[in-house]
């Protein structure tokens, strides 16, 4: 239930299926009698706040129907039925937003600020000196393997048996 949906096998999701729609019978009731149901199924405080504040309220005009199977074909390890057992009004989360993505603070413009970048002064070799050039920073070489990774798409370790 923390994940709104799961990978699973058809006879896993069919065995839960009951389960989950009873628990989520449960929180929509919403009092003490059936958080202490909740728990003897669940074993777990948070979880069963986050079926009676989150899942219950999201389900509550509902009257049935609240997990769906669907499914994903046969799977190649052992052909047992996989499926994607998922609630039926799945909420999405927004990404979080990395420290590179995050918009730059725009810097004031104003003349009592020195600038950040001070003009280098170039000074002139004296008479029978040679000027030294600096050289120009290295660039990185890109972090892209061969072709994208295309060695990854035939190597895999579950085909070893």
């Amino acid at each position: 239930m923390t994940h709104q949906s799961i990978r699973t096998t058809l006879n896993k999701a069919k065995a839960a299926r009951p389960e989950v729609e009873k628990l989520i019978t449960l929180a929509k009731l919403n009092d003490l009698d059936a958080r202490r149901r909740a728990f003897e199924v669940l074993g777990d405080h948070k979880l069963v706040s986050l079926v009676f504040k989150d899942i219950g309220p999201r389900f509550a005009k509902i009257q049935g129907g609240y997990t769906r199977i669907v499914s994903l074909g046969k799977r190649r390890g052992d052909s047992a039925e996989a499926v994607i057992f998922e609630l039926t009004e799945i909420v999405k989360k927004e990404p979080k937003k990395h420290k590179k993505e995050k918009e730059a603070k725009p810097e004031e413009t104003t003349g009592a600020h020195e600038p950040k970048e001070k003009p280098v002064d170039e000074k002139k070799p004296e008479h029978g000196t040679v000027a030294v050039k600096e050289k120009p920073p290295i660039s990185q070489k890109p972090t892209k393997k061969f072709l994208g990774g295309l060695r990854g798409i035939f190597k895999k370790e579950r085909d070893s048996l």
